[in-house]
């Protein structure tokens, strides 16, 4: 497994903490989904506007959201065509990590393993546009926080 990081925010110090949390729920959807861990993910951390920036110029939502998603297949079987497989890049904003965190009431670790583990079902294609859709991902989510010890 190998990820990319790059950060964009100087809000938050990119610890190794913070990439420890990353690499494990990572690590945790590829071992739960089977997923080849030779694929690659890139991870980049933003503030609030730079999300905003984002999310407007690729969702048409002038709006701060929590992350972001950009596969890079459209069908996971092309992955085994690519000699270097990257599954796409996920977008963080720790900042609204940390306010998400503070709302919910559970630590920033949790909310950045929830955060990073939904984005990377996005990246495998999953996605909450209906109730069935919804329910089969908060499952699989749930799945894998648990796997991983990060509980509300």
């Amino acid at each position: 497994m190998e990820l990319y990081y790059s950060n964009e925010q100087d809000q938050f110090e990119i610890t190794e903490s913070i990439k420890q949390v990353i690499n494990g729920a990572v690590g945790k959807v590829f071992e739960i989904e089977s997923i080849d861990p030779q694929v690659e993910v890139s991870i980049l951390f933003v503030d609030n506007e730079g999300i905003r920036i984002l999310n407007r110029n690729f969702r048409n939502k002038d709006t701060a959201t929590d992350v972001l998603s950009f596969p890079q297949y459209n069908d996971l079987s092309e992955i085994e065509k690519d000699p270097e497989p990257n599954l796409g890049d996920i977008v963080l904003s720790l900042e609204r990590t940390q306010e998400q965190a503070a709302e919910y009431g559970h630590s920033f670790e949790r909310e950045l393993g929830f955060l990073t583990v939904h984005s990377m079902y996005h990246l495998l294609g999953y996605d909450h546009d209906t109730d069935a859709h919804t329910k089969a991902m908060r499952e699989k989510e749930e799945a894998v926080l648990q796997a991983l010890g990060l509980k509300r």
